[in-house]
C-alpha cells in the first residue's frame, strides 16, 4: 500500500505561503502523493491554486484532489483549469471528484446545487470532449494545447450514482475521511459496481484518514471546525478518528492495509511543516 500525505490547504486561516515549501519537504520525504481537500465556503486554500503551487514546487512526486466538488465549478473553466495543472506537473494528477453537499459551497450561478447529480454526468463529457481538443465558446479554438491528455478520474460518494460513474468513467474509488470499519463497505461496493460494468481487473481504491503529533487536540479541533456544518455529532466523529501519535497511526495503517486499500493519505490537520517528517518516520 503507497502512502501519500495532504497538503494543509483546507485548515483554518492557513498563510498559503507554506504549501509551496510543504510540497517540497513531502517529496523530499518519499511520500507517493501530494493531496487536497476542498471546498469554496472556508477560510483556506483553493484545490486548484493549491495543487497548482505543488506542482511547480515538486517534480515527481503525483498530485492528488481527495476530493473536488467539481459540480461547484462551470466544467469548461474547470476542465481547462486541471488540463494546465497536469501539463505543469507532466502529468503527475489524478483527479479525485465529488458532487459536493454544502449549500455555500454552491457561489456560481451557473452551476446551482440543484440538479447536480445530473449536471455532473453531463460535465463528465464536457472534460473529456475539451481534453480532446474540442473548440470552445462557439468558435475554432481549442481551451488547451495539443497533446493534453485525458486526466486520470478517482469518485467518491456512496449513493449508486456515485458508484456509477466511478465504474463508467474512473480507475477508482476514494474513500470518505473515516474509520477503515466504515470506509470497506463503500470499497466493496466500489469493487462490485466495477464488475458489473464489465471492467478488467480491479478498481484502485485510495483512503484517506486524518493524522497529528504536535498537538492532537487542536487537531482534532481543527477537524471539528471544518465539519461542524454537520451538526456536532457528526462532526464530533470524524474528530474522533484522527490518529494521533505513531501508534494509533500505524494501527490506521494496518486497518487500511486490511480492508484492501490501494494507497492511503493521510490529511495534516496541523499546518506544521515538522508534521510532515514525524509521519514520514513513522510510515515510510
Amino acid at each position: 500500500m503507497q502512502i501519500g500525505i495532504g497538503i494543509p490547504n483546507q485548515v483554518r486561516n492557513l498563510n498559503p505561503a507554506i504549501v509551496p515549501e510543504w510540497s517540497s519537504r513531502a517529496e523530499q520525504a518519499g511520500f507517493s502523493k501530494l493531496g487536497t481537500v476542498g471546498r469554496f465556503a472556508y477560510p483556506g486554500v483553493s484545490d486548484t491554486v493549491t495543487l497548482a503551487a505543488a506542482a511547480g514546487a515538486t517534480s515527481t512526486i503525483g498530485l492528488f484532489s481527495g476530493v473536488l466538488l467539481a459540480t461547484t465549478w462551470p466544467a469548461e473553466l474547470l476542465a481547462k483549469e486541471l488540463a494546465g495543472i497536469d501539463g505543469v506537473s507532466g502529468g503527475r494528477l489524478t483527479l479525485g471528484l465529488g458532487i459536493g453537499g454544502r449549500p455555500d459551497d454552491f457561489v456560481v450561478g451557473q452551476a446551482p446545487m440543484a440538479g447536480r447529480g445530473k449536471r455532473f454526468d453531463d460535465d463528465l463529457e464536457v472534460y473529456r470532449e475539451i481534453w480532446q481538443g474540442a473548440a470552445v465558446g462557439g468558435g475554432s479554438n481549442p481551451a488547451v494545447p495539443t497533446g493534453t491528455r485525458q486526466v486520470p478520474l478517482l469518485f467518491g460518494g456512496f449513493a449508486p450514482a456515485a458508484m456509477a460513474r466511478m465504474a463508467k468513467w474512473g480507475l477508482g474509488y476514494v474513500g470518505g475521511s473515516m474509520p477503515a470499519s466504515v470506509v470497506a463497505e463503500p470499497f466493496e461496493a466500489a469493487r462490485v459496481a466495477w464488475k458489473a460494468a464489465g471492467r478488467e481487473g480491479a478498481p484502485r481504491l485510495v483512503a484517506v484518514a486524518y493524522f497529528a503529533f504536535a498537538d492532537g487536540d487542536q487537531g482534532r479541533a481543527n477537524v471539528h471546525d471544518y465539519y461542524s456544518f454537520l451538526g456536532d455529532d457528526q462532526a464530533n466523529y470524524v474528530a474522533s478518528a484522527v490518529s494521533v501519535g505513531p501508534d494509533a497511526i500505524k494501527a490506521t495503517v494496518a486497518a487500511f492495509e486490511e480492508i484492501g486499500a490501494d494507497e492511503l493519505i493521510f490529511n495534516p490537520t496541523l499546518a506544521d511543516l515538522d508534521e510532515i517528517g514525524k509521519l514520514a518516520d513513522t510510515v515510510l
